[in-house]
């Protein structure tokens, strides 16, 4: 897919393709169905896609602004759910169309307009007139919730990967980290999430506590889990200022490096302390304590496994492709009961995503 770089003050807007920059899953049409950015599959209902044209198309199945989440929960439900009633699949490019960007975009209308299928549109694109046009925009988009703007140069081809050609405009920047622990919550906050701890691609380790909903501090993503945060500036440190959650990830495998040129000058971001990376699968004859929960579960379609086992006060979470070892993680939860009341719930979300118990076992 063409992947956007960061726009820079810069640059000269005047003439290129304005657009909002929406806040949902990247999904390209392939005529048949959806595909992630990673090559997997999204499944939608068949009613959803019934009138979806042949044609390759690539852009955003969205919810809303500021819905990211929701967004996501709906497009990992798979193609059962009634929820697909609320998202739109909004198309802004036409990769496989021949000529530059404005025949991509008259090609788009055209076909979108004889298909007439419910649950899509064309993106609205205008020409930038220059920097206070651009500036208006953005402050008009953001203040209705919406993320930022893009920016696509005239004429301009589609090209596989990150391109020059398409620019990103937002006030706040968007970034990617690991979870590799949870900080228990106090106050009104007590007994269930406080913040997940988060892990760069660069090891800088920073705490995520606002954004969530009383809902996902009740079934925070596991550890290991890839997520989006939102965020004003980084100190001097690379550590990300005011984070805010904004979803998890299920279209990207690995954070990619946050660029330094967000870097602040002054302030900083006090650096909590984070827990230990997960360790180590232990041996088969290390001396862990008697089993207390134990789930495995499959995904038929996928070839894959996920089981959990709580020993005490931790649980080891394992998961991989059917007869391959897998990858194992570790996480202390401080108290048998929490310990078993989290795997239970990990399960259950596993379950809603398609796997079923393992009759082997």
């Amino acid at each position: 897919m063409l992947l956007a770089h960061k726009w820079e003050t810069d640059h000269d807007p005047t003439g290129w393709w304005m657009s909002e920059k929406l806040d949902g899953i990247r999904a390209y049409w392939d005529g048949e169905g959806f595909i992630s950015r990673l090559g997997n599959k999204f499944y939608a209902p068949d009613w959803f896609i019934a009138d979806l044209p042949a044609d390759t198309l690539d852009g955003e199945l969205w919810v809303g602004r500021k819905m990211f989440s929701e967004a996501m929960s709906i497009v990992r439900s798979g193609g059962q759910s009634d929820e697909w009633k609320k998202v739109t699949y909004v198309v802004f490019d036409a990769p496989e169309a021949k000529g530059g960007f404005e025949d991509r975009i008259a090609h788009i209308e055209k076909v979108m307009t004889r298909a007439e299928a419910p649950y899509a549109r064309a993106l609205d694109h205008i020409v930038c007139k220059g920097m206070d046009h651009l500036r208006e925009e953005l402050v008009r988009v953001e203040q209705l919730g919406g993320e930022g703007l893009m920016l696509r140069q005239p004429k301009s081809k589609y090209a596989i990967g990150r391109s020059n050609t398409l620019l990103k405009v937002k006030t706040f920047h968007d970034a990617e980290g690991t979870v590799i622990g949870h900080a228990e919550g106090s106050g009104k906050h007590k007994g269930r999430l406080g913040a997940l701890i988060v892990e760069l691609s660069d090891g800088v380790r920073f705490n995520v506590g606002t954004g969530f909903s009383d809902a996902e501090r009740e079934d925070p993503p596991a550890v290991g889990s890839v997520i989006t945060f939102r965020y004003q500036e980084l100190t001097k440190d690379g550590v990300p200022r005011f984070p805010s959650w904004v979803g998890e990830r299920i279209d990207i495998k690995t954070p990619a490096p946050i660029a330094k040129d967000a870097r602040s000058s002054s302030g900083g971001a006090k650096i909590v302390k984070a827990a230990k990376k997960p360790a180590p699968e232990p041996e088969p004859d290390d001396d862990k304590p008697p089993i207390d929960y134990q789930v495995r579960l499959v995904h038929d379609e996928e070839k894959k496994f996920w089981e959990i086992e709580v020993r005490g006060s931790m649980y080891y979470t394992r998961f991989g492709k059917v007869s391959s070892p897998g990858q194992t993680r570790i996480t202390e939860l401080g108290s048998k009961t929490a310990a078993k009341s989290d795997a239970e719930k990990r399960a259950a979300v596993k379950r809603r995503e398609g796997y079923r118990f393992d009759k082997k076992k």
